[in-house]
Formats: structure tokens, C-alpha cells, sequence
């Protein structure tokens, strides 16, 4: 259902918006929890290296589309709250029709870049055959992952996150059976889960697409643009689109190249380090869930706000969220202090110190005491965000990771391995500082992408 986010109580309408998109998040990390699971238990630890040696460079490929995305949701967000139904439904033409070329380009590449990339990566040699597999085969289903990004992002721009969340369901239980089936039936091995993946992704975008077309058809334009002809592509949109979705998009790759240099200092320490490490992200990936998506709420609330020049309900969705990710950080680290042996019990075998289950668990709990941190950081970059505000945006991001990447590299010397885990809350806190600095400037407000 369609919602307007510029009317009712900014802390209730934003924690139940966000509320489906956390649990849609939770759905669609299943997609690699599985993976991992399925491949760690019934293949074996060279197998979940090989998987966790592959993500650097899938990440890239999900950073590309969730960047060129945030585009779309930020300026479809602007334009419906400033009522401007009919250059709207244009926008959402040109983002798909835009993104699904992208999607196929990005999948031709990565069939020729996979092999490079590992090699760029470090990846030992006798597990490259199994993350050479699973990357040409996820390389393969990319215009779904593409078109899957812009669709969920459309849909929050027009305050629906419960229908994003239905259609996880039904992909990330597709999911799951299917690594069973291929894995443990067919003797498939890292491939079969890839291909689970490829197969639920296309089922989801395929279902999210039909969907968003029959309510875009119901939906009437402002009365004044009633009976104009409808376009499907129009430069000024894709160019609007580009404004936002550029810098996004090259602030997410950057993260993932910052993963890729980060996971080049992973597989010097050995793939025991290697699974413990993978493991554990695994893990933390899910634990960082809310604060992300509190941020991709804070950006289309802006974004709906700002086109509706209520800049003042901005300020005051900024405080409910900062509120929302202090308690959410506070029960997510105390959870993983209590059961961090269990959760990557999920994943990985018992052992003593110098095992992979050591590592994780270093990790889990040194980065989980700085969760709260890391939700200031998040909440800031979604505001300026949503606002267009991308100068600052991509400064705030650009610190965190360019201070991560160096300090790891740099500590590694004097700790060791514990370098990578504990340059993550420093690359926090710098960052969180210059996005704050800028909230509380007000220069966003001047950035507002419609009339």
C-alpha cells in the first residue's frame, strides 16, 4: 500500500515502516546465510572459504545496483511528495528500463572479470576452482539483482515496505529449499547454491515487477497532466536519477573495494582465519540489519518531506531514528555477547584458540560494542541522502572507509589479525562526525531535487 510519510508521528511512522524492511533484510540474507550454512555443513570449511574468498566481488556487483537504486528511490520519493504523480510514474520507467541495461552490462563483465578479480584477491589456489563456479554463475543472474534492487527501492519511495517483505518471503524460502535440493541431493556442491540464488532473485524481480505495473496503473496523475502522453523513457529523469544514484553508486562500490583490499589482509592470515572471519561477517551483516534500514527509512522519509517542503518533520525524524538505533544497538550487542558461540555454531565447528571459531568470535565481539556508533553513522548519511545532499554523503562515507582500510593495514603490524576488526568502529566514528557536523548545518535543505 502506498504511504504518505509527511503526515502522523515521525517516530511511529518510522519504525513501522522500517520495521518490514528489517525483516525483508533479515528474509534476504538468508539468500548467503544459507549458502554458508549449507555449504560449511555438508561440504566442508574449504567450501565456506571459497564462498567467503567470492563475496568481495559480489558485493561490488549488489553495491553497483543498490547505489543506482538509492537514485531511484530518493528522486520517485521527491517527486510523490510533492504530488507530482505523472513525472513520477515517468521516473519509475526510466529507472527500471535504465537499471535492466546496467544489470546486463555488469553481467557480461563479470563472466570476463571473475577469474582477475580472485587472482587480485589472493585466493588460494585449491579453493579458486569453487569461487571461480559460484561467482560466473551469480555473474549470470545479475539483471535480476539489478532490477530486484530498483523495484524494492521504488516501492519504499512510495512508503510501502510491506509489499518488498512478502515477496522475500516467498524468494528466500525458494531459496532455501532449492540449496537443500541442489546440495545435498544433486552433489552440486558451491554451484548448486549459486544457482538457488540466481533462480529465488529472478522469481523475486519477476513477481515485484508485475506488481509495481498494476498499481502504477491505478494510481492518477495530478489533474492538471490528466490525458498527456505517456512516456517511458525521458533523459531528465534518468538524469536526476544519475545525480543521486552516481555518487551512491560509487560510494557502494567503494565500500566494496574497500572489502576487496580488506579481504586481500583476510586471506594473508590463512583460510582457517579466512572461514573465521567469513563467519563471523556473516553474522554481523545480519546484527548491522536495523541500522541500515532505519537509514533507508530516514532517506525516503526526507525524500517524501523535502518534496513536500516539511523540512521541519526532517529534524524531528532525525532525533526519532537516532533514538531507534541507541536502543536496537544496545539489544543486538547484548544478544551477541550471550550467544555469539551458538550463532557461529551455525556456521562453523567448535574449537580452541587459533581455530576459525576464535577468530569469529574476536571479531563479533570487539565490532559489537560499536554497533551504536555505527547507527549514527547510518541514520546521518540517510538523511543527507534523501535530501540530495550528495557532496556531503559521499565525504561522511568516504571517511569511514579510506580510515578503515589504512588503519587495518597499519595496526596490522603492531596486533596482527585483530588490526581488521578493530579499524571498523575507528572508520565509524570518523565518519559519523562529518555527517553529523553537516545535519546539524542545515545545508542540506538548500538540496532539494524538485520544484
Amino acid at each position: 500500500m502506498v504511504k504518505n510519510l509527511t503526515e502522523g508521528n515521525p517516530l511511529k511512522l518510522l519504525f513501522f515502516f522500517a520495521l518490514p524492511m528489517v525483516v525483508g533484510n533479515l528474509f534476504q540474507q538468508l539468500y548467503n546465510m544459507v549458502d554458508s550454512m549449507v555449504v560449511g555443513r555438508f561440504v566442508g570449511e574449504d567450501a565456506l572459504a571459497a564462498v567467503g574468498s567470492s563475496f568481495p566481488v559480489v558485493f561490488l556487483a549488489v553495491a553497483v545496483a543498490a547505489g543506482l537504486s538509492m537514485g531511484c528511490t530518493v528522486v520517485i520519493s521527491q517527486l510523490f511528495g510533492a504530488g507530482q504523480i505523472r513525472e513520477m510514474k515517468i521516473t519509475v520507467s526510466t529507472a527500471l528500463i535504465s537499471l535492466g541495461v546496467v544489470g546486463l552490462v555488469i553481467m557480461g563483465l563479470g563472466e570476463l572479470a571473475a577469474e582477475p578479480l580472485l587472482n587480485l584477491l589472493g585466493t588460494a589456489k585449491d579453493i579458486m576452482p569453487d569461487s571461480l563456479a559460484y561467482l560466473r554463475i551469480y555473474f549470470g543472474g545479475a539483471v535480476f539483482l539489478f532490477l530486484y534492487n530498483s523495484l524494492n527501492g521504488i516501492y519504499n519511495a512510495l512508503g510501502d515496505s510491506n509489499t518488498p517483505l512478502r515477496f522475500l518471503m516467498v524468494s528466500a524460502l525458494t531459496n532455501i529449499v532449492l540449496d537443500l535440493l541442489f546440495v545435498i541431493k544433486f552433489n552440486m556442491g558451491v554451484a548448486g547454491v549459486a544457482w538457488a540464488t540466481l533462480i529465488a532473485q529472478g522469481l523475486c524481480a519477476f513477481i515485484s515487477f508485475f506488481v509495481l505495473v498494476r498499481r502504477l496503473m491505478r494510481m492518477e496523475n495530478e489533474e492538471a497532466k490528466r490525458g498527456l502522453k505517456f512516456t517511458f523513457f525521458e533523459m531528465p529523469a534518468a538524469r536526476r536519477i544519475a545525480k543521486i544514484g552516481i555518487p551512491s553508486m560509487l560510494q557502494q562500490s567503494i565500500v566494496s573495494l574497500s572489502m576487496m583490499f580488506m579481504q586481500g589482509l583476510v586471506n594473508s592470515y590463512g583460510k582457517v582465519f579466512v572461514a573465521g572471519y567469513t563467519a563471523a561477517t556473516k553474522i554481523d551483516t545480519l546484527a548491522m540489519l536495523p541500522n541500515m534500514n532505519f537509514s533507508n527509512a530516514m532517506s525516503s522519509y526526507t525524500a517524501q518531506n523535502i518534496g513536500a517542503r516539511r523540512d521541519d518533520r526532517v529534524h524531528q525524524g532525525y532525533k526519532a531514528c537516532m533514538f531507534m538505533v541507541f536502543i536496537f544497538s544496545l539489544i543486538i550487542t547484548a544478544i551477541i555477547y550471550l550467544f555469539g558461540p551458538q550463532l557461529l555454531g551455525l556456521f562453523l565447528n567448535q574449537g580452541a584458540e587459533g581455530s576459525a571459531m576464535s577468530y569469529g568470535l574476536s571479531y563479533m565481539k570487539t565490532v559489537s560494542v560499536f554497533y551504536i556508533l555505527m547507527g549514527f553513522l547510518f541514520v546521518g548519511n540517510g538523511l543527507l541522502r534523501g535530501a540530495g545532499d550528495m557532496g556531503a554523503f559521499m565525504l561522511s562515507s568516504m571517511s569511514n572507509l579510506v580510515s578503515r582500510v589504512a588503519i587495518a593495514y597499519l595496526l596490522a603490524h603492531f596486533i596482527g589479525s585483530s588490526a581488521i576488526w578493530w579499524s571498523i568502529p575507528i572508520g565509524w566514528g570518523v565518519g559519523s562526525i562529518f555527517s553529523f557536523l553537516r545535519v546539524r548545518s542545515g545545508k542540506w535543505q538548500l538540496k532539494r531535487l524538485v520544484e
